[in-house]
């Protein structure tokens, strides 16, 4: 499975990604530039995390209308899987790849550190080899991860609420979530599928060295599904 990691003046964790992409999971990766407009042979992306174009007006919003962007929306429509995570989410939301918005967290602070996280929903790339009920800890960092939508019940309703805050036993609860987000929520999909986004971060909780390696489940999913769209 070929994986192209975008790269944008800012971004943090794509280094982070091609690693886990291509050393711990073995798989031919390369990094796609913000200003080339073709993915080449890609069979996956993802959109990581960091500060693409210092953040400036809403974070995401710049990355949004840039030459790849175009690239990976063409994907997306084609069925392709892409992974947007934490400021990857939020350009997916600007983009419109995702719908609902990612704010400023309640707290008004960075939060960073591990969460417990709910997988729910519809299936996806993404998911597919994560046991129902598995609770995943996986570490966050962000200053604006408040995920707010204007039709909660819908979305819930669609199935595309992929990823939910819970304390370590899974329960659903105010002091479970980080940074305020509707439903507890940490992570969505679109109505295919085949675009999920998250706020934490999967990249850095796929080794046990690192302390969880509940985050190398998302990517075990997506070479499991080499060649099928959904």
């Amino acid at each position: 499975m070929n994986v192209a990691v975008v790269r944008f003046p800012g971004s943090n964790c794509d280094d982070d990604a091609f690693h886990v992409v291509g050393r711990v999971m073995g798989q031919p990766v390369r990094f796609a530039w913000h200003k080339e407009s073709s993915l080449g042979a890609a069979d996956a992306v993802v959109l990581p995390g960091g500060f693409s174009y210092g953040d400036y007006l809403r974070a995401g919003a710049m990355a949004a209308n840039s030459p790849i962007m175009g690239a990976v929306k063409e994907f997306a429509e084609k069925g392709g899987p892409v992974l947007a995570i934490c400021n990857g989410y939020q350009i997916a939301c600007e983009a419109g790849l995702l719908d609902g918005a990612l704010t400023r967290n309640a707290s008004l602070h960075f939060e960073c550190r591990d969460v417990h996280l709910a997988v729910e929903g519809k299936p996806t790339p993404f998911t597919r080899a994560i046991p129902a009920g598995r609770v995943l800890r996986i570490p966050i960092a962000h200053a604006e991860g408040r995920f707010v939508h204007p039709n909660i019940e819908q979305l819930e309703k669609e199935g595309r609420v992929v990823f939910r805050y819970v304390d370590s036993a899974g329960g659903t609860n105010d002091a479970a979530n980080p940074n305020g987000s509707m439903a507890n929520i940490a992570g969505t999909c679109n109505a295919r599928g085949n675009v999920v986004g998250l706020m934490p971060h999967p990249e850095r909780a796929a080794e046990l060295i690192l302390g969880s390696d509940d985050g190398k489940m998302l990517f075990a999913s997506l070479i499991g599904e080499t060649g099928r769209r959904v």
